[in-house]
């Protein structure tokens, strides 16, 4: 190769790097606006990948013949790249506006068919124009550069350089462009890159090419077709690629920066496999040969990859304890877990690639039609592995079938040599001995109560040794248990008792489905509840048995569907929304918390209605409820905060406001709670009196305000909280008790703010003394271990409760355990007790009177 090849050679290599690089930057982009309207991020993963890999077949097989042909190809190459762009910049205008149409076609509670015809057809159309642009790029390029090469034409290199170059992107996407320019600004520094690719290869390539190198080459008559071969084998690559995906997200913390690592590493396998199969294995004569050694090596490594996801948990803690306990060494962690799934086998998917690609242009076809056909199985693969096989046979199986699949692919006079016996007789052993592969976490002396693995998510049940049972999607974020009951059962009575009249509510997450069920227990209410997940609703049944005698309640209807879409669609107005504390980090969380949510929200409410968004401040740094709040109050200027109960371990912080921003009655709240209609006394909940609900608030709208203070918006464009949320998953640093802390040192409601005007001044003083015997109470408890030995505990917690008594005598959370601890106390040591309860008479006289009297 002469010099100017050289610098030319190298200079296609450089383009096709950073036609890579805006090729993924594209496609992380595109599958976070999908997930808006498709309702959650696994789906839109799917829809994403179908749609590029699809659109890539279409352009390659579309236009190979004309691309071979010409003797001009780069001025196919220099349109592509063109229209990449232009079709970039019009989608970033269009893309909101297509997600609402998008929203209405698919409908409130559409079937799964409808919905996944629509979502798979509706993403491949929107991307169409510049995926089918996408699969022209390579094909151009690489008969621009033909003749630039010694020895035939080959793709591998620039394969390799376009994958590298998809690396680059797709984890300067994930950790920096998005978090810090959003999803449009980072789709148009994309348009700038395929702009720049398509201005620099007029300048530095060859603008006319050689007659076409395939058009005359000698044809063969393979046993078996190699464009089958790669149909088949772009199919079974993306399978394993989603398969895997899907398992380590119940291993792995399941953020966007895990989906970035597992993406990355197997981008890094394949070029690394391309690069050196064209630096070792190019120019070997045996060719058919070769094939089937390739083939049955990446059975070998499929199967090696798959027996590493059993031992994913084990590598995990083990890896994490070697780490050290930092963000950075919990994203290493990931990355090696992808590492040992992803490495061996997408290097040898690289290296296949570009063998079969070579072996068809030895055979007279262009590389534009072997990429189609490449791509045109590997469309095929997500919808066919992620959403038909994986929930029908299970992961284990899958896996199975892809490795067996590649071995099938073999040339027949392979099939009984000792390379394809060696991965067959593997994965028979796997499939008979190897147990079913789910990540289900059981407690000793636990056991599994339900298991169930969907099209977007696993979900279990589990019992502990003492019969508490937890729900868990993907084994990783918990939605309850039936040991939280009563703090569940707050998050829907609060709310619902803010509304002097409640006729229809709303609740957004069904979860155990504790709260609804709660909430439906108001005879005078209609409660619709709205979850994304069928299996979250079947599992949802373990726990609500306790519910209307373990008979179905007529007045709560549970509905199978998005919560964002269900908003934007549903007809229906009502009295109070109620929004689940949706883990921030995981499965697209991070979007029900943005600044359009929150109007659509806004939208759905009647006149007078009442919303609550419940965060687990638990699963939260500051700085991430800070966003949330700056999303909330630009929706709702006065709106509150408060608390659901007084856990320190895992507290729950609601974000309330009325729809027309008026404050609450003390009267009309007064008539709620004397006239309710819960078969179940409120004082079980601690809501026994106006003081019990109104002292729950923590923050008003000045607090709120000046608490978000410049913090960014959560916005669809700028999903802050998605990337930011994560950071405390991976490696907290205070503990929840320490956060609410801070949250109420940094906060405060005067009653002014929070009650109608004319209210008794009287009353408001007790309600301020209320509250600040909350916040001394939490702070109380902060110093607090607990102990089953009454005199031990009552040691610790006798004085600050006291204490808080002394500020406000109507403050129950700090009289009610001192009660029965006195109560307690009396079978050991009557004294005591009986001198606690005279100190408690002097705190509370009207309680203790009835209340300590002893009970038979």
């Amino acid at each position: 190769m002469n010099a100017a090849h050289c610098r030319r050679w190298r200079a296609s290599l450089g383009l096709m790097m950073a036609s890579g690089f805006a090729g993924l930057g594209y496609q992380v982009v595109w599958t976070q606006q999908g997930a808006l309207w498709l309702g959650h991020e696994a789906a839109s993963v799917l829809a994403v990948v179908t749609a590029f890999f699809g659109g890539i077949a279409l352009g390659a097989l579309a236009f190979e013949r004309r691309i071979e042909r010409s003797r001009r190809p780069l001025r196919w190459y220099v349109a592509s790249e063109a229209v990449i762009a232009i079709w970039g910049a019009i989608l970033c205008l269009v893309a909101g506006r297509f997600s609402a149409w998008a929203v209405t076609i698919v409908g409130v509670q559409p079937t799964a068919s409808w919905q996944w015809t629509v979502s798979f057809v509706g993403t491949f159309v929107l991307l169409l124009p510049a995926t089918a642009a996408m699969g022209a790029t390579l094909p151009a390029i690489e008969r621009v550069t033909a003749s630039m090469r010694e020895g035939g034409r080959s793709i591998a290199m620039h394969y390799a350089a376009n994958t590298f170059g998809a690396l680059l992107g797709v984890l300067a996407t994930a950790f920096w462009l998005v978090p810090e320019l959003g999803l449009a600004r980072t789709a148009a520094l994309c348009v700038a890159l395929n702009t720049f690719c398509a201005c620099a290869a007029g300048v530095v390539l060859p603008t006319v090419a050689n007659a076409s190198a395939s058009a005359s080459a000698k044809r063969v008559s393979p046993q078996f077709p190699t464009l089958a071969r790669l149909a088949f084998t772009g199919l079974l690559g993306i399978g394993y690629e989603v398969l895997v995906v899907r398992v380590l997200g119940q291993v792995a913390e399941d953020t966007v920066y895990t989906f970035a690592l597992l993406l990355a590493v197997y981008l890094v396998g394949t070029a690394s496999g391309a690069a050196v199969y064209d630096r070792w294995w190019a120019r070997r004569a045996d060719a058919p040969a070769l094939a089937g050694r390739l083939l049955a090596a990446l059975s070998l490594a499929c199967l090696a990859g798959s027996a590493s996801l059993w031992g994913a948990e084990w590598l995990r803690d083990i890896s994490r304890h070697a780490f050290g306990a930092s963000m950075a060494a919990a994203l290493a962690s990931e990355a090696l877990l992808a590492v040992v799934a992803f490495a061996l086998p997408t290097f040898m998917m690289g290296a296949l690639f570009s063998h079969l690609s070579r072996q068809a242009s030895a055979e007279g076809v262009s590389f534009g039609r072997a990429l189609g056909f490449n791509t045109l199985g590997a469309a095929a693969a997500a919808p066919l592995f992620g959403s038909v096989l994986a929930p029908l046979l299970g992961a284990k199986a899958t896996l199975l079938i892809i490795a067996s699949a590649y071995l099938a692919l073999t040339p027949r006079a392979a099939r009984w040599r000792p390379i394809i016996l060696v991965p067959g007789a593997a994965a028979l052993a796997m499939a008979l001995l190897a147990p079913r592969l789910a990540f289900i976490d059981v407690p000793v002396d636990g056991h599994v109560v339900s298991y169930s693995e969907g099209v977007m998510a696993s979900v279990s049940v589990v019992a502990d040794d003492q019969g508490v049972a937890r729900l868990r999607i993907d084994n990783r974020q918990q939605e309850g248990s039936s040991g939280t009951r009563l703090v569940d059962g707050r998050q829907a009575l609060l709310p619902m008792l803010l509304h002097p009249a409640p006729r229809r509510a709303l609740f957004l997450g069904l979860g155990t489905g504790i709260t609804a069920s709660t909430a439906a227990e108001d005879e005078g209410a209609e409660v619709d509840a709205v979850e994304l997940l069928p299996e979250v609703i079947e599992a949802s049944r373990h726990f609500t048995r306790a519910f209307n005698g373990g008979m179905p309640n007529t007045r709560l209807r549970l509905v199978a569907a998005d919560a964002r879409r269900y908003v934007r669609v549903a007809a229906e107005h009502y009295d109070v929304i109620v929004a689940d504390n949706f883990h921030p980090a995981r499965g697209g969380s991070g979007s029900l918390y943005t600044v359009e949510h929150f109007r659509a929200v806004r939208d759905r409410l009647a006149e007078h209605g009442v919303f609550c968004q419940w965060l687990p401040l638990h699963q939260l740094d500051l700085a991430t409820v800070r966003s949330i709040v700056r999303s909330f109050v630009d929706v709702y200027p006065d709106g509150w905060a408060l608390l659901a109960s007084n856990s320190l371990e895992t507290p729950v912080l609601g974000l309330v406001a009325r729809v027309d921003g008026g404050h609450f009655g003390v009267a009309a709240l007064g008539r709620r709670l004397r006239d309710n209609r819960f078969p179940r006394g409120l004082d079980e909940f601690g809501l026994d009196d106006e003081l019990a609900v109104l002292g729950s608030f923590v923050a008003g709208p000045r607090a709120l305000a000046a608490f978000a203070g410049d913090a960014p918006a959560n916005t669809d464009d700028r999903p802050v909280v998605a990337y930011r949320a994560p950071r405390l998953t991976y490696a907290p640093d205070s503990s929840p008790g320490q956060r609410l802390s801070d949250l109420l040192h940094a906060v405060g409601v005067t009653p002014d703010e929070l009650v109608t005007r004319g209210t008794d001044p009287e009353w408001m003083r007790r309600l301020a003394a209320y509250a600040r015997a909350r916040d001394r109470f939490i702070e109380a408890g902060r110093a607090v271990q607990p102990t089953a030995n009454v005199q031990d505990m009552l040691a610790q917690v006798r004085a600050p409760l006291l204490a808080t008594l002394r500020m406000s005598p109507d403050f129950r959370p700090a009289y009610d355990p001192l009660l029965r601890m006195a109560l307690l106390l009396r079978r050991t040591d009557p004294d005591s007790a009986n001198l606690l309860l005279a100190e408690l008479a002097r705190s509370r006289p009207a309680q203790v009177s009835t209340e300590s009297a002893p009970r038979h």
